[in-house]
């Protein structure tokens, strides 16, 4: 699959079927992981993969009862371990880890839809909870929950942004239009 169609096809999945996933793309969608950018080369993500159906549960009602999550055979939370990113960067570290945290959660995004299974990126969650049942310390943030499995049939498709839409030039006033025909700026609006 190329680059352009794993774009395209990505999307979060909330029906998940009984199927196990391979421990080997398993594997692959975690290795994705250490290809994220870091600032100034500290990597602060860490993954727990979950695969205890007794701990799944635990999992989603933390996520706010967002119950689908209990269908996926692994999920897994993305924390941000922010011990060495403080001592370098002090205020900025969390706005670095949460950066370095979401260009990881897009690499399992993109790697999960190239192996042709799902996944969907939980930000509502309290966080307490997943620690607690987790045993994550104190000075790490949990940052995502992303419940991994295949798509039991087909979400309905949501409409993309438009790019005229999120597009400016030089300023906040200069549109998309302006360096392209209104022919290839195509809308839904």
């Amino acid at each position: 699959m190329g680059f352009d169609s794993i774009l395209e096809k990505r999307h979060c999945t909330r029906h998940f079927k009984e199927k196990a996933v391979s421990w080997k793309d398993l594997a692959k969608i975690l290795d994705s992981v250490r290809f994220a950018p870091c600032a100034g080369g500290i990597p602060t993500v860490h993954i727990v993969v979950i695969d205890d159906k007794k701990i799944i549960p635990k999992i989603a009602d933390a996520c706010l009862g967002q119950t689908f999550i209990s269908q996926a055979p692994y999920v897994i939370v993305i924390c941000s371990d922010m011990d060495q990113i403080q001592r370098s960067y002090g205020k900025r570290a969390d706005m670095y880890a949460k950066q370095q945290a979401g260009a990881s959660i897009e690499n399992i995004f993109l790697k999960t839809t190239e192996l042709g299974l799902s996944t969907c990126w939980i930000g509502a969650f309290d966080e307490n909870p997943i620690k607690r049942v987790l045993d994550i310390p104190d000075k790490v943030n949990v940052e995502a929950v992303m419940p991994i499995g295949y798509e039991m049939g087909k979400e309905k498709p949501k409409e993309k942004i438009v790019l005229r839409r999120i597009v400016r030039f030089n300023n906040w006033k200069t549109k998309y239009e302006k360096f392209w025909p209104s022919s290839t700026a195509t809308s839904n609006e």
